[in-house]
């Protein structure tokens, strides 16, 4: 399972690469969201999730065995908080750029001035 996993955020990485490397904008932001997916399914891949009991130690035991870890759940949630964030603020950019210029092409965006 750890292996499909690795393949999976490999594919994701690469495909997000050639996406942002593309000249059009729209699959920039395309791109920079398959990118924020890739590293979430990194994170737990690294994690290496287990299904467990939740992590609260009851009264009177000094330590619990076969628990979740709730770090990598709160990192990934994180992200996609801040990825959503980030895609919202890129998309109303893009949208003014293409109402100034009239293009989406990233080699016509030249002048500031327009």
């Amino acid at each position: 399972m750890d292996s499909l996993l690795a393949i999976l955020v490999g594919g994701l990485f690469a495909f997000a690469i050639y996406m942002i490397l593309r000249r059009c904008i729209i699959k920039l932001i395309i791109g920079l969201s398959l990118l924020a997916h890739a590293c979430n399914l990194l994170i737990f891949t690294i994690a290496t999730t287990v299904r467990g009991k939740a992590p609260l130690i009851p009264e009177g035991e000094k330590a619990i065995t076969n628990v979740a870890d709730p770090l990598p759940q709160a990192l990934v949630l994180t992200a996609i908080v801040i990825g959503f964030g980030v895609t919202a603020f890129t998309i109303v950019l893009i949208r003014q750029v293409y109402q100034t210029v009239g293009t989406s092409d990233s080699n016509k965006l030249t002048s500031s001035d327009t």
